[in-house]
């Protein structure tokens, strides 16, 4: 090994148990609340006729198995089985975007070819604004733990409770723009940006991308985890 060149051990067995509960912890927060907003979502998009309210409540349905999935990997005791799930649990969360994507997109088409119109959903606003003020700290917590632990499962998972955020937003203005001014088109075209970033996260997670686990020898796990 060439001198002066700096090697990354990652974390100590101590501190990689001690991030394993705390990932753990957040995938549980991230399940909990996840169950209710899917809840209330896919009530209130039934109720109002919303492609993109019923999209962001099937988008917390399959947060909660990408959460679950994750939960699964760690809850193996012994880090060695924990990395031999991780492919299978990347592969999970990918497949879960992809059919988001693939739903919402009928959907939205549907409802702008004239065959649905949205109507005001104020529970809608509510939940939307609360996910936008909830997620993105859930999101950062297991991200900063994924990356230090070296998971790209972990980040994956967290990319999608940070979807949620860029969800919320574009779901609140559809709803606050219908409401507000009567625009039922926004309610598709929100659902239709919602499908596309599925699509690209999807991507990302099924090529692995996220992150990368800190071995001997490797000096480039910040760029790898998007730091």
């Amino acid at each position: 090994m060439s001198a002066g060149i700096p090697v990354t051990l990652g974390p100590s067995a101590a501190r990689r148990e001690a991030l394993v509960r705390r990932i753990r912890l957040l995938v549980a927060a991230t399940i909990a609340y996840n169950v209710v907003e899917a809840i209330v979502a896919l009530t209130a998009g039934t109720l109002a006729s919303s492609t993109a309210l019923i999209g962001f409540g099937l988008d917390s349905v399959i947060e909660v198995s990408s959460a679950a999935a994750v939960a699964w990997q760690f809850s193996a005791a012994d880090h060695a089985v924990r990395e031999a799930r991780e492919k299978t649990t990347l592969r999970i969360i990918a497949v879960s975007f992809f059919a988001l994507a693939a739903y919402v997109t009928v959907d939205a088409i549907r409802a702008l070819a004239g065959t649905g119109e949205a109507g005001r959903s104020v529970p809608g606003i509510v939940l939307a604004a609360l996910s936008l003020a909830v997620m993105p700290f859930l999101s950062a917590a297991q991200r900063k733990a994924g990356r230090e632990l070296g998971s790209a499962s972990a980040v994956a998972d967290s990319k999608q409770t940070l979807l949620c955020t860029y969800l919320s937003a574009v779901l609140l203005a559809g709803l606050v723009l219908n409401a507000a001014l009567g625009w039922s088109w926004a309610d598709p075209l929100a659902a239709l940006v919602i499908a596309g970033i599925a699509v690209k996260e999807g991507r990302d997670a099924w090529q692995g991308k996220g992150c990368c686990a800190p071995g001997p020898g490797r000096t480039d796990t910040g760029s790898c985890c998007g730091r």
